[in-house]
């Protein structure tokens, strides 16, 4: 269960829940995306306006400029009037004179069907070679999603770690007395809306191939589990029993999921076919259970339970057996994510009276808190491991932020009029 209401113990928030609200209109506005810290050591680079680019609707080099600086990794070297567009054309002292490592050129090329043929080049300055080039064939609404997948194979080119830039995200808008979940790129853009209700909305969870969401809806007065195509609208009810049923995910294999129900009494985890079949229970415990995270190769679960005394993060396998307590330090841990290599988990931590997003080592258990703000909360790993989105408050409404897994590089996410919260970061683009 991801929290709704951020302030209150742990105990009683599975209760707060149903006590929830109405809302009514929510905004459809691009989410705006602010850097508010960088990394260590950025990489300049110059992205050249490719040759012809303006008979485009979108400016591709733009998108792909604004993506490699969003990440924080890369410093943005100005281009000036020189502007090749092949590789026989790049004068290299001139743009090591200018301090750029990396150099990206292209062209746009219109066909007679209306299409675009977009040829892109990445250039090693120091070097003097090329580093990667494609050739893409698209439509005009495929331009920005173009843009991003060229801006993943320089990032990864650059990096060694795969791009998310072509990837999505969901989260929930709240805006007066409405709800809207919602699917953006990965940079806010082209905001579509799942599904809207003037109750509450919650804990939106991907499938592994990106094409459903399942997620809590209170529009029937009490939280049920649906699982809505993405593809198609099709949606249908995962979990409706007697009782709660909240905080779906997925497994890796996208063939069944982990959902808390207290049909049988207190919150209990258990797993149930992606079709809504062969439910069976997973914890047998008298405590509340919940927020259970799939660990990448299928086999364990990690979750959230008060059976010590106070809400602390534990592991179990998937097939059953006992259970292992994985936090110690502080009385307050909560909403477990495994990263997308299975090494570290992401969670809740409450330090001084603030709760913030940390990561903790599964060999070696050491703790690193990440943010230092006072009320975080949802944290989800980006697919490739490297960015953490969160929620959070600035100036008393729901944000999103982002911080990287080392802590150096942080975004802030708003939507100008509405309170953005429950955010879910989409896997990779098949």
């Amino acid at each position: 269960m991801n929290a709704v209401v951020r302030s209150v113990p742990f105990l009683r928030r599975l209760v707060l829940l149903a006590l929830l609200l109405a809302a009514s209109s929510a905004a459809r506005a691009n989410l705006t995306i602010e850097i508010i810290g960088g990394g260590a050591t950025q990489i300049p680079i110059a992205v050249v306006p490719f040759a012809r680019e303006s008979v485009l609707p979108q400016s591709v080099t733009e998108v792909v400029g604004a993506d490699l600086a969003r990440s924080g990794l890369f410093r943005l070297v100005p281009v000036g009037s020189n502007r090749p567009s092949e590789p026989n054309e790049v004068l290299y002292p001139e743009w090591q004179s200018r301090g750029a490592e990396a150099l990206v050129i292209g062209a746009v090329v219109p066909l007679q069907d209306g299409r675009f043929e977009i040829r892109f080049r990445l250039m090693d300055v120091l070097k003097q070679q090329q580093l990667a080039g494609f050739t893409y064939t698209v439509t005009a609404d495929q331009l920005r999603l173009t843009a991003h997948r060229i801006a993943d194979v320089i990032y990864e080119r650059l990096t060694g770690d795969k791009g998310v830039f072509s990837t999505r995200i969901a989260y929930v808008v709240r805006q007066g007395n409405r709800y809207e979940l919602q699917v953006a790129d990965a940079d806010g853009f082209n905001p579509q809306t799942v599904v809207a209700s003037n109750e509450p909305i919650i804990s939106p969870a991907w499938s592994p191939d990106g094409t459903r969401l399942a997620y809590v809806s209170f529009e029937n007065r009490k939280p049920i589990i649906y699982v809505q195509n993405l593809l198609t609208g099709q949606r249908r009810v995962l979990a409706n029993y007697k009782g709660s049923n909240s905080a779906p995910a997925w497994s890796p294999d996208g063939k069944r999921l982990a959902v808390v129900l207290t049909k049988d009494g207190i919150s209990q985890i258990y797993l149930v076919n992606a079709d809504g079949t062969g439910l069976t229970r997973l914890t047998h415990s008298g405590a509340i259970d919940t927020e259970p995270s799939f660990s990448p190769d299928g086999e364990w679960l990690l979750f959230t339970s008060d059976r010590g005394g106070s809400p602390q993060i534990y592991r179990i396998a998937v097939n059953g057996g006992s259970t292992a307590r994985l936090t110690f330090e502080g009385d307050y841990n909560v909403s477990p994510h495994y990263s997308p290599d299975g090494k570290s988990f992401v969670f809740v931590t409450r330090r001084n009276g603030r709760f913030n997003v940390a990561v903790q080592d599964m060999v070696t258990g050491q703790v690193q808190v990440l943010t230092d703000s006072r009320l975080d909360e949802s944290p989800t790993f980006a697919p490739n491991g490297r960015m953490i989105l969160y929620a959070t408050e600035v100036g008393g409404r729901g944000v999103l932020a982002a911080v990287s897994s080392d802590g150096r590089v942080r975004q802030r996410l708003t939507v100008r009029a509405g309170d953005v919260r429950e955010p879910a970061w989409g896997p990779f683009v098949q």
